[in-house]
């Protein structure tokens, strides 16, 4: 069905199975899937108080946390990059040719009217078919 899927990740979050198998579900033979976390610096006010080493540090935990979270599974090329997330998510989709992004959500609360979770602003600005898996907490 789909060429090239991208398959955001994050690290705190357990969705990350589940979403690899729709991945795959969707896949046509030949295809490939990228498990892409996205690493939030920390914001101006806050990076005040850190030195480089330290940011430098989460940036490594990451690195292995995904790392660890794709143990075992076989065709799927591991990205992290810095950014803010929807955002580099939309940005790297569309810079790589992806054709289907798939996501996973929480059931929406209050904040995410206001300001929209990660899920809904990539659904309402990819330029490619969008995936949602809703968890059911």
């Amino acid at each position: 069905m789909y060429k090239k899927i991208l398959v955001p990740m994050a690290l705190d979050h357990g969705l990350s199975p589940q979403t690899l198998e729709v991945a795959r579900t969707l896949l046509s033979e030949g295809g490939e899937i990228i498990a892409l976390h996205v690493y939030e610096a920390p914001s101006g006010s806050v990076s005040a108080y850190l030195d480089e080493e330290m940011v430098s540090a989460g940036y490594a935990k990451a690195e292995k946390r995904l790392t660890e979270k794709l143990e075992g599974a076989e065709g799927v090329t591991p990205v992290l990059i810095k950014g803010h997330s929807a955002r580099t998510i939309i940005d790297f989709a569309h810079s790589n040719g992806v054709d289907c992004i798939v996501i996973g959500s929480h059931r929406p609360g209050l904040s995410d009217y206001f300001l929209g979770s990660t899920a809904a602003r990539v659904t309402r600005f990819a330029k490619c078919a969008v995936h949602v898996l809703r968890t059911s907490i």
